[in-house]
């Protein structure tokens, strides 16, 4: 274990001092490039019960990995501003329960593809590691369609269920680290919704209940800048 660390800690200071060394060679006010990575993205929000817990639409906790990428460019050195265009996956994971047992489906797995427009304002330092925040604007492209799935096949396509997906356009932030090696690059980040991104409502003579949730995601990319 000890070899295992030192290994680990000799790798690290030796793309440290490759970065530092390349970062000399290549340090420009303007970059452009391509970048892509994967996300861990779940919803957040009220679970829904209709029926006394006839039944129930629950988050299970477990978040869907999906797709990122697309180009970016980057506008400083010191203090930068980097605005991005991404085709993006997110989504969530639900159980559904009837009667207070768990569908043999187990799970409904919920995912959207996106245009993401993140822009960012951040601070490099040591000319090697960075921080940055900024909002993102999310343009839902498509999604798969399960959550209204999922409520056709309990409700038998009733026509008091309204199952809509909120909204077209997704408002965010995106917050994280990243770390340059010369072209390339590592990023880190966080990003949240301030609006809902799944809205469903029920209503019927006897029951109105509805779903609101926003999503999050975790998210890691590698860069690499042509310009």
């Amino acid at each position: 274990m000890n070899i295992m660390k030192k290994l680990f800690a000799v790798a690290l200071a030796t793309l440290l001092s490759y970065g530092a060394q390349a970062q000399g060679e290549y340090d420009p006010f303007f970059r452009l490039g391509i970048k892509a990575g994967a996300n861990l993205s779940n919803t957040v929000g009220n679970d829904l019960a209709i029926g006394n817990g006839a039944f129930n639409f629950k988050d299970n906790g477990t978040r869907s990995v999906g797709f990122v990428g697309g180009v970016f460019m980057r506008f400083g050195r010191q203090f930068y501003v980097q605005p991005e265009l991404l085709l993006s996956q997110k989504g969530g994971q639900y159980s559904i329960y009837e009667n207070g047992v768990q569908d043999d489906e187990g799970k409904v797995d919920v995912r959207f593809s996106n245009f993401d427009v993140p822009v960012l304002f951040g601070y490099r330092f040591a000319k090697v590691f960075r921080v940055n925040v900024g909002p993102v604007a999310s343009f839902r492209l498509s999604d798969s369609g399960k959550i209204g799935d999922s409520f056709d096949k309990y409700f038998d396509g009733d026509g008091n269920v309204n199952t809509t997906v909120d909204n077209n356009v997704a408002f965010g932030y995106q917050a994280g680290v990243g770390v340059d090696f010369g072209r390339l690059s590592l990023d880190v980040r966080y990003e949240g919704n301030v609006n809902d991104v799944v809205n469903i409502q029920y209503d019927n003579a006897n029951t109105a209940a509805k779903l609101n949730r926003k999503g999050n995601l975790f998210q890691a990319t590698l860069g690499f800048s042509f310009l």
